[in-house]
């Protein structure tokens, strides 16, 4: 597909009404090559075939940018291989700050790379844990984003996530058609966290004859996250906030 990846990620990003510029789907083919030759190195995918990245990375992840705005300041909680944080930061480029925070150094490597080969601007990249990042100021209720892909389920993404945004701010979380019973077991973490189901966007791609039910789930900070929240990762897994 080497001299057809752009015109199916052009094609594919039309299907969910996001047009990307050449400059942008340059530099996701280049994205997408840096993410096929580092996996060989270290474990950052097991999505590496063409249509796949196209499809369940970039087109999934850029469904996400249709409910951010120009100016606003997101961190990407547990970024991984950079899913969404460097897919929104190509779309958007220079108009949005972007944080990426990740425990794991050797992928906080792999995004300086990507960085400086693409040229994002507006971009950075912090190491450490979720947890307890939120509790220093610098990033405490300082962002007007906080979005996720892939890390935990929704009462404990939300008990790492909400703190960082300020009140009026957003979680904007990528998750599969089951979300609706995740809800309904984070009723105690939206009330303790203060927080509040704003929206739920459904949209569906296909591969290879094979439909993908996704949503993205926007949910609004109503009040300051209790200063004892998140607590530390042991009290998470020992008592997480979807138990009755």
């Amino acid at each position: 597909m080497k001299n057809e990846f752009k015109d199916v990620l052009r094609e594919e990003a039309s299907k969910i009404d996001i047009n990307l510029t050449e400059e942008m789907l340059i530099k996701f083919e280049i994205y997408k090559e840096l993410l096929v030759e580092w996996n060989k190195k270290m474990n950052l995918t097991a999505i590496t075939e063409d249509y796949e990245v196209i499809m369940k990375h970039f087109v999934d992840c850029l469904e996400i940018v249709k409910y951010i705005h120009e100016g606003q300041n997101i961190v990407d909680v547990g970024t991984g291989a950079g899913f969404p944080g460097i897919v929104i930061s190509i779309y958007f480029n220079s108009r949005i700050k972007m944080t990426l925070l990740d425990a794991q150094n050797k992928r906080l490597l792999f995004l300086e790379e990507v960085i400086k080969q693409l040229k994002l601007q507006n971009i950075e990249i912090v190491q450490g844990r979720a947890e307890e990042l939120a509790h220093k100021d610098e990033y405490r209720q300082q962002y007007d984003i906080v979005v996720s892909r892939a890390v935990a389920n929704l009462s404990t993404l939300l008990e790492f996530d909400s703190a960082y945004i300020k009140v009026g701010g957003k979680c904007l979380f990528l998750k599969g058609e089951n979300v609706n019973i995740e809800i309904k077991e984070a009723k105690k973490a939206f009330d303790i966290l203060h927080c509040e189901l704003d929206n739920q966007y459904t949209y569906t791609y296909n591969i290879k004859g094979e439909s993908y039910d996704r949503r993205v789930l926007s949910i609004k900070k109503i009040a300051n996250t209790p200063p004892n929240y998140p607590r530390n990762n042991g009290q998470i897994k020992k008592n997480p906030l979807n138990q009755n």
